[in-house]
């Protein structure tokens, strides 16, 4: 039997070492790490490479329930794949071990209110929004691409959807930009 940690950080200015600390004190003897988004497993290779490594009889290993799903879909989909193959699940700071019963009772009430949580996050940005734009303060996401780019993108000859592919944006972004406002 292995114990596998994994942490996960969602900015780049954060760093995953004081989870990595913590799962080594724990008991992992193997960790994966990385800097990702919580709301979604797509793109988070570790996540993908400590599930692929885990076999029957290993434990996965997260400091807190958030570091590996933020929504109650996505944890229950990794946690019910766990279980099929016999790997058990552990969660430090909240003292879950869904190798006991009472552990995947306290992990699905964590988890309905780590959800609720981050929907009550998303109503209140979105409120704070709305108010921005009332009061003509909202600017909006900053333009990864300026018009100046695909100006001269478009002096050197490249078609819309060239200019798309190497500005690595969406063609209809390069017509939006292209026109004046």
């Amino acid at each position: 039997m292995a114990v596998v940690g994994y942490a996960r950080v969602s900015s780049f200015t954060q760093c995953p070492s004081m989870q990595m600390e913590q799962l080594r004190v724990g008991g992992c003897e193997k960790v994966f790490a990385e800097k990702r988004s919580g709301a979604s497993v797509d793109g988070r290779t570790e996540l993908a490479a400590a599930l692929e490594w885990v076999r029957e009889g290993d434990i996965l290993c997260v400091t807190r329930l958030d570091r590996l799903a933020r929504s109650m879909t996505d944890l229950r989909r990794i946690v019910d794949d766990l279980t099929e193959r016999g790997i058990g699940f552990r969660v430090l700071q909240q003292s879950i071990d869904t190798t006991r019963p009472d552990g995947k009772l306290l992990l699905n009430v964590l988890a309905s209110f780590a959800e609720f949580e981050t929907d009550i996050r998303k109503e209140r940005q979105a409120e704070g929004i709305a108010r921005a734009k009332a009061e003509k303060r909202f600017k909006g996401r900053p333009a990864r691409i300026s018009t100046t780019d695909i100006t001269r993108l478009r002096a050197e000859g490249l078609g819309p959807s060239a200019i798309a592919r190497t500005l690595g944006i969406a063609r209809a972004s390069v017509y939006r930009l292209s026109t004046p406002h």
